[in-house]
């Protein structure tokens, strides 16, 4: 499978998760569970796609604009859901927080749906897409349950250039 599929299938996971909560009751205690199943879907995949997917297209396209903002708003959403688990603690209105989220994921999903898989579309052949898509799946896993330090520092190597977070990541190991 291609790595558009993929990224799809997990934006459509991530949206229906942001939707659910979006659809609770301000006093519903099940928000807790949603707001951790988001983290744990979004987080794996923003960190998996910007270390195969985004590295990739910036290993091989001379304009890195699209994806520095696709890392930029990568970024916004992690805000958004850090600051979603601290509202929804405390109870103080997560809900708006929970529908700004949807908006800047959405926006997020459409732009990166529209205009970067054009790009890498023209970049990559099929069987480098499917590749990609293998290389994600692989490691999209090792990211799951990561706590906030890690995470950012993930983020971080993967803003490197892509020769320099391999060699951090190949250190790490």
């Amino acid at each position: 499978m291609e790595i558009y599929d993929i990224l799809k299938k997990d934006h459509v996971e991530v949206k229906a998760l942001v939707n659910d909560l979006i659809a609770l009751n301000n006093d519903d205690e099940y928000r807790f569970i949603l707001v951790a199943e988001i983290k744990n879907a979004f987080l794996p995949h923003a960190r998996a796609e910007e270390a195969t997917f985004y590295n990739t297209i910036r290993a091989v396209d001379a304009d890195k604009s699209l994806v520095a903002h696709g890392l930029k708003e990568h970024l916004e959403v992690e805000s958004l859901l850090r600051l979603l688990e601290v509202k929804d603690k405390v109870n103080f209105d997560w809900k708006a927080t929970a529908k700004k989220l949807l908006q800047v994921l959405e926006h997020h999903i459409a732009e990166e749906e529209g205009k970067i898989f054009t790009e890498a579309r023209k970049i990559f052949s099929t069987e480098e897409a499917v590749s990609i898509g293998v290389a994600f799946n692989k490691l999209k896993p090792s990211f799951v349950g990561d706590g906030a330090i890690k995470n950012a520092a993930d983020l971080a190597i993967n803003m490197l250039p892509p020769r320099l977070a391999d060699s951090i990541r190949n250190f790490r190991e």
